[in-house]
């Protein structure tokens, strides 16, 4: 796994970045040789926030922790994307073979915590149309009636997007890639 570490308004220091590698290298049993990870560590006054992304294909995992000093947060960080990939390791690894990876010899020893698989239980369908609006349209609509996310079809594009709410109060937006 190819491992990148960014420091935005901080210097990340040659032990610090040798530990994250270090950590991220026991997730590579999960993933192919073309596996990324990507750790972000922001100063922000008193926290440090650190993002880490992994990417395998067409699979993404991705956990935020914030915290006094950088390495408590990329410790909190770090496990909870490693109880992600071990939740959901049997739907990985069958995601992973039907992309061609056969040859996982996944070992689960080195993770101490193993969960139990959880069931995804799909408690409510609706059926609703889909309609043309621009994204400002759109962002109204998701406001209006008090969800953080609104499916429509981009009157200008022609395409099925999501506009959602992020914790920052800012808006984000879903575009479909072929």
């Amino acid at each position: 796994m190819k491992v990148t570490t960014v420091g935005r308004k901080v210097v990340l220091k040659a032990l610090f970045i040798e530990k994250i590698e270090k950590r991220m290298e026991k997730l590579d049993k999960f993933f192919g040789e073309k596996a990324t990870a990507q750790v972000t560590v922001t100063l922000e006054k008193d926290w440090q926030t650190v993002e880490i992304t992994l990417r395998d294909n067409s699979f993404v995992a991705r956990a935020e922790k914030k915290a006094s000093a950088m390495e408590d947060a990329f410790d909190a960080a770090a496990d909870v994307i490693t109880r992600q990939i071990v939740k959901n390791r049997k739907r990985l690894e069958t995601k992973l073979h039907k992309q061609g990876f056969t040859d996982y010899d996944i070992a689960y020893e080195s993770i101490e915590a193993v969960e139990e698989e959880e069931q995804f239980n799909i408690v409510r369908e609706k059926t609703f149309f889909v309609e043309p609006n621009t994204v400002d349209e759109a962002i109204l609509q998701m406001n209006l009636i008090g969800h953080s996310f609104f499916l429509f079809r981009n009157a200008d594009t022609d395409e099925v997007n999501v506009v959602y709410k992020r914790k920052s109060g800012n808006y984000g937006l879903l575009i479909p890639k072929e």
